[in-house]
């Protein structure tokens, strides 16, 4: 091999989970050990959950026999990587944790935003919004899934002004709480063991959360249909009529939509992985399809025209993979400010927007068929682009940091 061949070859490539999605070689992060677990990841994906996802998107139901499966893999604090009951014990590293989301990203936008549901928004209601002893309670029932819950803050009328829109009420009643409303798009739901519910309290007029028993009286579940999005992920329209949930429910430490605001901080950041992830996918699936396909009697992959748009999608997912690695790395040494968050959830979600349109220009017609896998990426990164935050929403958060000046309507 020439000295400058060599130069133009990434170190280690075959050993190496990411390969050429993962140009700069982020991966080099991790340890070892954290590798490993993902590894165990990627083969469960490949082997079990890749042939069953074509079929299951296309009927709009989730395959329920990849979830304990899925559980049992340990991946939301490996004992391996946590030294659990050992003298080195400590939470997995935050790099693993993003890792973990681009990995199952890359496979598919619905798993993704499944196993999250649990190990990023309903982990983060437990651990920003419950008191010292409901986590001691709680904590190691979410970690195992033994305690399986949604985060249920947006409604049929409020998305983007939840924070002054939000009508869903709570209304105490000696050691009880009398919730009353309605919240939409809560995926997971239906399997769930309890809602993480966000109401308005009518003493105070502040937020407060609810952890409400699924099956409670005047609790009422509905499937979303219809979606070209998110097809496999179990979406639920939930109305809530005179539910009666104890005081030892609530999460003691939320009082005001800023302890919701300081949830939503962490959580974005889980979003912004999983665009990057999307676009990994849609990008290696593109990549195989145009080195095996020929047109004009050669390889679709040599044509100019396609190289351009491949090394553009590739941009992309670098550019995704080094923002959302800088902002975990800040986030684990304490750094938790809006405006970071919500520029990786906008940035990465808007090079998502394109990536998975080029993927789709460069496999043609086959590009709106199941078949190629980036159909898939294309239809589900609408979803992504706009939960957690729309690309505007995102963009004004950053704009009022920026500025010093708020641009939010009133």
């Amino acid at each position: 091999m020439s000295a400058s061949t060599a130069e133009q070859t990434p170190t280690a490539e075959k050993t190496r989970l990411y390969g050429v999605c993962d140009y700069y070689d982020a991966e080099s992060l991790l340890t070892e050990d954290e590798r490993r677990v993902l590894g165990r990841l990627r083969d469960f994906l490949d082997r079990e959950a890749q042939p069953l996802l074509a079929d299951y998107w296309e009927r709009g139901e989730f395959p329920t026999q990849l979830a304990r499966p899925l559980i049992d893999l340990d991946l939301m604090e490996p004992a391996e990587l946590t030294g659990a009951m050992g003298p080195n014990s400590g939470p997995a590293r935050g790099i693993y944790q993003g890792f973990r989301i681009f990995e199952l990203a890359r496979t598919d936008a619905s798993l993704a935003t499944w196993y999250t549901s649990q190990a990023g928004l309903f982990r983060t209601a437990i651990r920003v919004g419950a008191s010292p002893e409901q986590q001691a309670e709680w904590m190691p029932k979410v970690i195992d899934f033994s305690l399986k819950g949604v985060f249920s803050l947006t409604e049929p009328d409020s998305g983007s002004d939840i924070a002054g829109g939000l009508s869903t009420t709570a209304r105490r009643e000696g050691d009880s709480w009398i919730l009353d409303g309605a919240k939409r798009w809560i995926g997971g739901a239906v399997s769930a063991d309890v809602l993480a519910v966000f109401a308005r309290d009518h003493e105070d007029g502040q937020i407060k959360a609810f952890l409400v028993d699924r099956e409670a009286d005047g609790v009422t579940l509905e499937k979303i249909h219809g979606k070209t999005a998110l097809r496999m992920m179990q979406n639920a329209h939930i109305t809530l009529e005179g539910v009666r949930v104890p005081e030892s429910m609530r999460l003691h430490n939320v009082d005001s939509f800023k302890d919701v605001a300081a949830m939503l901080r962490a959580m974005r950041s889980d979003v912004a992985w999983i665009a990057t992830g999307i676009q990994a996918g849609a990008f290696e699936a593109a990549l195989g399809y145009v080195t095996e396909r020929r047109q004009f009697g050669r390889q679709l992959g040599s044509f100019q025209l396609v190289q351009e748009k491949l090394a553009r999608m590739l941009g992309n997912v670098t550019s995704s993979l080094s923002l959302v690695v800088r902002l975990t790395e800040q986030q684990s040494r304490g750094i938790y400010r809006d405006q970071d968050s919500a520029l990786a959830k906008m940035q990465t979600s808007l090079l998502m927007r394109e990536t998975v349109a080029l993927a789709r220009e460069v496999v043609g017609g086959n590009g709106i068929t199941l078949e190629t896998d980036v159909a898939r990426f294309h239809a589900d990164a609408e979803a992504v682009y706009s939960y957690e935050g729309t690309h505007e929403i995102n963009a004004l958060i950053v704009g009022r940091a920026l500025t010093g000046e708020s641009a939010f309507t009133r």
